[in-house]
């Protein structure tokens, strides 16, 4: 039966100076595909601090290097379930590379209002093997910003 975690990043400071930044980069465990079921990402710094802008994301699958993220662990939804086999990184301020990466989805966030959504079935993002699936911020803000972000993951045995 599959299993759901949550990977989260709290109050992170993102600095323009990074530019490009994976966000979430996950890596599953050989033989047990994972799939993104559900996102937030809210900027949670004070409102005159963060100029009214569009932050472009996209969600890669593909890449085989991981960038320099920092490691995250993946925590069960149900408190009877076992640890996730697969691993996950958060702000790779060096982003994921190598193989063949296929942009699976693009869109914006208002830097203001944040965004949440969990896909409904069949519509979700999948990854297996080697193959790396990154969420990415794709332009340098314009400002320097804290958010806080939470993944939905389920796992497959």
């Amino acid at each position: 039966m599959p299993r759901v975690y949550t990977v989260t990043d709290e109050n992170r400071a993102y600095v323009t100076t990074d530019g490009d930044v994976d966000l979430l980069e996950l890596d599953a465990a050989t033989d047990l595909p994972i799939e993104l079921i559900g996102l937030k990402i809210h900027v949670i710094t004070e409102l005159q601090e963060a100029q009214e802008e569009w932050l472009r994301f996209k969600i890669i699958r593909g890449h085989t290097t991981s960038g320099n993220g920092t490691a995250a662990t993946a925590r069960p939804v149900s408190p009877a379930d076992a640890a996730a086999s697969f691993a996950a990184e958060v702000y790779g301020a060096t982003i994921a590379s190598a193989g063949t990466a296929v942009d699976l989805d693009a869109f914006g966030v208002q830097v203001r209002a944040g965004d949440q959504w969990i896909l409904p079935e069949g519509l979700s993002y999948w990854t297996s093997g080697a193959s790396l699936l990154v969420v990415r911020l794709m332009a340098a803000a314009a400002d320097n910003f804290n958010y806080s972000m939470t993944a939905w993951v389920r796992e497959y045995p």
